[in-house]
């Protein structure tokens, strides 16, 4: 079958298209920039990408007509500049559009469990969609997932960072509404098997795992698989705006999206029963089971995706294509260049940057000026990097963005998402024996120029140690 694919550059797209490619699926991947296609992906046989932004109505471009079904797994979860309820409206609004002329006749929506009387916004957003997305020419699946659990999604980072970091919390009251998770696996497995299923035609069906918990509880079991002893005590005075900040500066998570999650955390979300595990034949894990899964991807660094990838998980917010021309004047410079001594390592050391790795030379610097970041709002250090050694296009690393990644040309080219004055990039490049190391800054305004000045003492440590230690055989 011919298979549009949205949101191909997330969490759960990057779950979902192994399966399908699996069962000889033509796919259709929309991505917003073609920068960020998946390096896994780019020549497949099977695989055909389409640059669209479906918050943009263009009738000029060239839709694919011969589509069998589509996935709609456009998300978000961060408050926006505009009402993002407005957004998701629009891009669905959009995505039927271009639907509707085609030939397909199911597309499956993924959306949360929206039972409550009293939901949150971005959960009301949902339902929203649910109802925007219904029409006459295709049939429509919802499949409304509750926590999702798995290594890389923001809920499971979120409860990894409280655990392991908080041997007692003074938590807010809301960890004790009742939820119901389900593992990134079953997901997945619900979607890929309620492809062009009839019984499913213009359904909506709850997908959750088999327990019943509370977050509190979800934190103890957590912390048990770890093998950490943990107390946990709620109180009645924590505000949503305290949780909120609460969250923000535990764990790893942006002050946008612990909002929303604090907003959406507050609402009881249990699934109505039905039959789709029987008839999809999927039964769905336990939370501890689907703990321990996600581990056993972390420990064996076959991590497909996180949440942190996401470019709403910054501050960056245009295609990265915008960025990559790194502007000449009106900048502040910092350039460094060494001659190598061994190609390879220096590379491999290069495509290691950040994470637990850190930054081989003022590790202190760095980390000061992570906490910094947080203090403002931004996003500091914890976001941390999907994979230890493997960088790509998108990447999230550290405060950084990955803008272009390519090993064999030997060169890495990062934005800042720190909050700042202006806009910063770092690159590194190898032209035949040497390396060239570039901070570039372009200051707004007088505090741009101000804070640029107030840091210049300290590049001398950073940036010419970095490329000592980049150097270093």
């Amino acid at each position: 079958m011919k298979i549009l694919i949205t949101g191909t550059t997330g969490y759960i797209a990057k779950r979902l298209i192994p399966l399908l490619l699996d069962q000889d699926h033509e796919l259709i991947c929309c991505v917003r920039d073609l920068m960020r296609v998946p390096e896994t992906y780019k020549n497949h046989p099977l695989i055909t990408f389409l640059e669209i932004d479906f918050l943009e109505d263009k009738p000029e471009l060239h839709f694919p007509k011969d589509l069998d079904a589509a996935y709609y797994l456009i998300h978000s979860m961060s408050t926006s500049r505009e009402d993002f309820q407005a957004l998701e409206k629009r891009c669905a609004i959009n995505f039927k559009n271009y639907l509707e002329k085609t030939q397909a006749k199911q597309t499956i929506y993924l959306s949360g469990i929206t039972n409550s009387t009293e939901l949150s916004k971005h959960l009301d957003s949902r339902k929203q969609v649910e109802h925007t997305l219904q029409s006459d020419s295709y049939a429509l699946t919802t499949l409304k997932a509750g926590i999702i659990v798995g290594s890389g999604s923001a809920s499971f980072e979120i409860i990894r960072d409280l655990s392991e970091k908080l041997p007692v919390m003074i938590a807010p009251k809301w960890l004790n509404t009742r939820t119901q998770p389900i593992s990134i696996r079953d997901v997945a497995q619900f979607l890929n098997k309620s492809l062009m299923k009839e019984e499913l035609f213009n359904g909506s069906f709850d997908i959750c795992g088999p327990e019943i918990l509370t977050y509190k509880k979800m934190l103890l079991q957590f912390s048990e698989v770890r093998g950490l002893k943990r107390s946990i005590h709620t109180v009645p005075v924590m505000t949503p705006k305290l949780s909120s900040y609460w969250l923000y500066f535990v764990t790893s998570t942006s002050y946008k999206l612990a909002a929303a999650l604090v907003d959406s955390m507050k609402v009881e979300i249990i699934g109505k029963p039905n039959n789709l595990t029987t008839l999809l034949d999927i039964q769905p894990i336990s939370y501890k089971e689907a703990v321990k899964n996600a581990f056993g991807t972390i420990e064996q660094n076959v991590l497909i995706s996180s949440w942190k990838d996401s470019i709403i998980s910054g501050r960056l917010n245009k295609k990265l294509s915008k960025h990559i021309n790194i502007p000449h004047y009106g900048c502040f410079k910092d350039l460094q260049q060494g001659t190598l001594v061994n190609r390879h390592k220096t590379l491999d050391k290069i495509w290691a940057l950040g994470g637990q790795n850190g930054w081989y030379s003022s590790n202190l610097l760095w980390k000061m000026r992570g906490i910094v970041d947080k203090l403002f709002g931004g996003i500091g250090l914890r976001r941390g990097r999907t994979h230890p050694t493997k960088l790509q296009t998108g990447d999230a690393l550290d405060f950084w963005r990955v803008l272009y990644a390519d090993k064999k040309e030997g060169r890495l080219l990062l934005y800042a998402e720190m909050k700042l004055p202006g806009e910063a990039w770092l690159e590194f490049k190898i032209v035949k024996n040497k390396l060239y190391q570039r901070a570039v800054f372009r200051p707004r305004g007088i505090w741009g120029r101000l804070y640029w000045y107030s840091v210049t003492p300290f590049h001398a440590f950073v940036f010419k140690g970095l490329i000592r230690k980049l150097l270093k055989p």
